[in-house]
């Protein structure tokens, strides 16, 4: 028996339309589900592309005000992608509505915006999923599982590194996310909350760090009009970036373990350098998102000169058996959104959490604000425990 689950999404940017695909194509990846989505409403404040969105995908209803969204008893379970200034409020309207809440990182401006939806989810008795994506890839749980089995010996140290150029051309329209009030911490909760993520993920908890931040493009030009993605504008206004294009972080693993954390927004010759280095005593771990579904794999007793060979990973790794029937078939970006759409849906259905939740949510920012304090003290800092 499969029962149907309405569902909307607020906000109808490039996020909100991968959500909507991830919605569309779970039952085909997994049929045993025993939940299906039906989209419901869509929210979106820029005049006719919530129009365009039902007209696309199927939508039964459109509005501009996320809060109808909120009093549709036809919505059971929401996927948050407005803005990061507004994940705060609309998060925690949703819980206190008794929606299901699948809500993109960083989930707010801070710790304490991440901490505040996660305690309306828990008050409220619903399901919160992330969007930290990159911890689904099949290779990145195979590499999980490798560290943890002891496969690499002790681990000694890692490297994640989030290289992007989506705003290094100087044309990049000043929107949003450069704003320190609606944008945050700038490449910190764009692309570091990933890394910190990924870094807890293969590696448990961080207890210390020192960050350094730098603006390498001081100002943007205002755009003239509404915006989606990283729109380019000229002849506007130019007003100052007020929030990080890069930051470069030593961490302290309470494992003992030692990390660096790297990420930039304007790093020309650089699209989607996503991935980590994981060293241990007796070996090592490679994964770069740009060929996702091969880990480099060192292990043995040779130490000195120990070879490195290339792994696929297949149906037994992660939830590759959905997509594909043998290891070196690709999966793409979506797949991934796609898993993350199953496990929350998946937790829905059984009231239990699958895959990343709003803890992982405020453990994550909880390391971004320890970042912040970092680069402005100059100086190590305690990550602070979860509250």
């Amino acid at each position: 028996m499969v029962d149907a689950l309405g569902v909307a999404v607020v906000g109808f940017g490039w996020m909100g339309r991968v959500h909507t695909q991830a919605y569309a194509r779970v039952a085909h990846h997994f049929p045993g589900l025993p939940l299906r989505p039906e989209l419901v409403t869509v929210a979106e404040e820029v005049p006719g592309r919530a129009e365009e969105a039902a007209a696309q995908f199927g939508f039964a209803s459109t509005t501009r005000d996320w809060r109808d969204v909120a009093a549709d008893p036809r919505v059971r379970a929401v996927s948050v992608t407005a803005p990061n200034f507004l994940h705060r409020e609309i998060g925690v309207a949703m819980a206190e509505a008794g929606k299901h809440i699948w809500i993109e990182k960083p989930v707010g401006l801070t710790a304490e915006d991440a901490r505040a939806v996660a305690d309306a989810v828990v008050k409220a008795g619903v399901q919160g999923a992330v969007g930290f994506n990159y911890r689904n890839a099949p290779a990145v749980e195979a590499a999980r599982e490798l560290i943890a089995s002891g496969g690499i010996g002790r681990v000694t140290h890692a490297r994640v590194r989030l290289f992007s150029d989506y705003a290094a051309h100087p044309e990049g329209a000043l929107t949003w996310r450069y704003e320190r009030e609606r944008g945050g911490s700038g490449v910190l909760g764009d692309l570091a909350s990933h890394g910190a993520d990924l870094a807890r993920f293969l590696l448990g908890d961080i207890a210390s760090l020192a960050a350094d931040t730098a603006v390498f493009l001081p100002e943007r030009a205002r755009p003239a009009g509404a915006t989606a993605g990283h729109s380019r504008a000229t002849g506007g206004e130019l007003g100052a970036v007020e929030n990080e294009d890069y930051v470069n972080c030593l961490l302290r693993f309470t494992s003992g373990a030692r990390g660096v954390l790297e990420a930039c927004r304007v790093s020309v010759g650089e699209q989607n350098n996503y991935g980590f280095e994981v060293h241990g005593t007796e070996g090592a771990v490679f994964w770069d998102f740009r060929r996702m579904n091969e880990l480099g794999v060192s292990r043995g007793t040779g130490y000195q000169d120990q070879p490195v060979s290339t792994v696929y990973v297949g149906p037994g790794d992660g939830e590759f058996g959905a997509f594909q029937p043998g290891a070196a078939n690709a999966m793409g970006y979506d797949d991934l959104k796609v898993i993350e759409a199953y496990r929350f849906l998946r937790s829905v259905a059984e009231g239990v959490p699958y895959g990343a939740t709003l803890a992982d949510a405020v453990r994550s920012a909880t390391v971004l604000d320890a970042m912040a304090r970092s680069a402005e003290d100059r100086a190590w800092v305690t990550v602070d425990a979860p509250v």
